[in-house]
């Protein structure tokens, strides 16, 4: 079959200006919610974080680790490519994409990071293969092998062996995303989708608009 053969029409659900509240926080946590209770996909936490520095962008998957009203939460290797491209533009944007509710959420932020303590108690209440890993792996750097990359894991491993929970990396910890902008996006038949933009006004209020798909 050619791919260009390959569609489908969303029919699941609608989205209206009367189902959305005022606040994009509480629709953001009300669409993940109906996600969690639905249960029909994995990873719901999962999120692309897209970043560009040197006119060069780039996204990877990462999971979030925690919202509220002031923004999103994600952890890091600080040295890794997303780090050092937060770092040189703190500008970035998360794209949620639960498919099989045929929804999608798209935020734009600034990037700053979480204070050591805040890294400190979030890493802390990792499981222990996971702290000892954030140490073993230098994020985004080459190395020669597999092997290597476990030999160094079984090091650090030895190296912390009477340690638990293991301490802080220096080079490690969370950034949290404030939102300038959230579009909500509802699949509708015939490409013909439901779009709406929050986006803040210099007085930090929310301007609520509907998109053309």
């Amino acid at each position: 079959m050619s791919l260009e053969q390959i569609r489908r029409d969303y029919e699941s659900r609608t989205l209206e200006r009367h189902d959305l509240v005022d606040s994009p926080f509480n629709q953001f946590e009300s669409w993940f919610n109906e996600t969690l209770n639905d249960g029909l996909g994995t990873d719901p936490t999962a999120m692309v974080v897209a970043t560009c520095a040197d006119n060069q962008p780039l996204q990877r998957i990462v999971l979030l680790k925690h919202f509220d009203q002031q923004g999103f939460i994600f952890y890091t290797n600080y040295n890794s490519q997303k780090g050092r491209q937060l770092e040189l533009n703190p500008h970035c944007s998360l794209h949620f994409a639960w498919l099989p509710q045929e929804r999608q959420i798209h935020i734009q932020g600034q990037a700053q990071r979480l204070t050591e303590e805040q890294n400190r108690r979030y890493f802390q209440s990792r499981p222990r293969a996971s702290q000892i890993a954030a140490w073993a792996s230098s994020q985004s750097d080459p190395i020669e092998s597999r092997e290597a990359l476990d030999e160094q894991y079984r090091k650090i491993e030895a190296q912390f062996s009477d340690q638990d929970p293991l301490p802080l990396p220096p080079h490690w910890g969370g950034f949290l995303v404030k939102p300038t902008q959230f579009e909500f996006w509802q699949g509708r038949r015939a490409r013909l989708h439901d779009r709406f933009r929050y986006q803040r006004n210099a007085d930090q209020s929310w301007i609520l608009i509907r998109l053309q798909p």
